[in-house]
């Protein structure tokens, strides 16, 4: 008689939740990886919900995936938060241990590190961010590990623009900010990261440099932007929002399952057909 094979649980929890991509990216992981009884789910789970969504889960479950609204609301609700995902006190990655502890981690902050290095990307000698929220913060994080000079953070408010020097203070980032009605001005860079909402930027993409250099832009829907398909045309490299996804969700695999390399390139294939069987 053969051993029963332990099945391990993972989810995406979010409000909302039904557009992630992540159960396409986590399964297509599983499947690569041989994991067979691994399961990987998304459930609509908000604050006030989550504490009990969390003591309600049972030895079988190995990791969870955090979106908008939970990524600062689970922190006091775990045992230990790594130093990455406390430096913007966001946490999107939490693994259950084998004695039941719940550890929070940040992996989209090396997630655009690798997104970047996977372009060839190492350094940059100055850098702008668009946008002022929770992926700016993160944005700040990773160019806290490849940007030698200063990052220009454009922003629409005085109190934004003083919450991103807070952030670059704490993570020892040089930050200037700009009122964003400079917005073109950024697009002189040579590493744009654009973390704003769908539209915000549609109006940038008349002033795209005639020798732009590396535009990360964090959406994945729709896709491409209009400021991506400028930047594209003019022969820059453009990264978008599912790079994000793509190297984050690796780095998840690898915690929950205990298996590396995740396999990057199965994927992004089923992220990429995911999106495109959307309608649109």
């Amino acid at each position: 008689m053969s051993e029963p094979v332990e099945r391990r649980r993972a989810a995406v929890l979010g409000s909302p939740i039904a557009h992630s991509l992540s159960p396409v990216l986590h399964r297509a992981a599983y499947a690569e990886l041989g994991l067979g009884e691994w399961t990987y789910d998304r459930f609509e789970v908000d604050e006030a919900a989550l504490p009990a969504f969390l003591d309600g889960l049972d030895a079988s479950w190995a990791g969870l995936s955090l979106t908008m609204p939970l990524k600062r609301a689970v922190i006091p609700l775990l045992d230990s938060v790594s130093p990455t995902a406390r430096s913007v006190e966001a946490v999107n990655t939490v693994v259950f241990t084998d004695d039941g502890r719940r550890v929070g981690d940040n992996t989209d902050i090396p997630g655009i590190a690798a997104a970047l290095r996977e372009r060839g990307v190492e350094t940059v000698e100055a850098a702008a961010v668009l946008g002022a929220g929770a992926t700016a913060s993160s944005a700040l994080a990773a160019l806290a590990r490849i940007c030698t000079g200063e990052v220009t953070a454009y922003v629409r408010s005085a109190e934004r623009a003083a919450e991103m020097r807070q952030w670059g203070e704490r993570l020892g980032v040089a930050v200037r900010t700009a009122d964003w009605s400079k917005a073109a001005e950024a697009l002189a860079a040579p590493l744009v990261i654009a973390t704003t909402p769908a539209g915000a930027t549609d109006a940038l993409a008349d002033a795209v440099p005639e020798r732009p250099g590396t535009l990360f832009d964090v959406l994945y829907e729709p896709w491409p932007t209009p400021l991506a398909a400028a930047w594209a045309r003019r022969g820059g490299t453009v990264l978008g929002g599912l790079d994000l996804l793509v190297h984050q969700a690796v780095l998840q695999v690898e915690q929950m399952t205990g298996r590396a390399p995740a396999p990057l390139a199965a994927m992004r294939s089923a992220g990429e057909a995911a999106l495109a069987a959307r309608p649109h």
